[in-house]
């Protein structure tokens, strides 16, 4: 089993979606951009956000048992993906590498 190395590299937010559909929340994402985990290519890594997990969680189980070059070469890296997570007011986006 290969290891992922899980980076968040941008994280966008849509002030107008989030003054139109949201309610005030006390607590949001904690996740800093330029923060790293790596997982063992199965579990989440602890301190990462489920809801990100759930995003990824397909992508990372896949590189880490050897796969890749997911939708015939969408990244330049076969084996790597970049995975956005699934909130729509703030996303964080993820780029997922097998670490050699």
């Amino acid at each position: 089993m290969n290891k992922v190395r899980i980076t968040a590299v941008r994280q966008t937010v849509y002030p107008d979606l989030m003054a139109q559909y949201e309610n005030p929340i006390e607590h949001a994402c904690d996740v800093q951009v330029g923060a790293s985990w790596v997982s063992d290519g199965w579990n989440c890594p602890e301190g990462l956000c489920m809801s990100a997990w759930e995003s990824m969680s397909a992508f990372v189980r896949a590189l880490g048992a050897g796969g890749g070059n997911f939708y015939d070469g969408w990244m330049k890296n076969p084996r790597s993906a970049m995975i956005s997570c699934n909130d729509g007011f703030r996303p964080v986006s993820f780029l997922l590498e097998v670490i050699e």
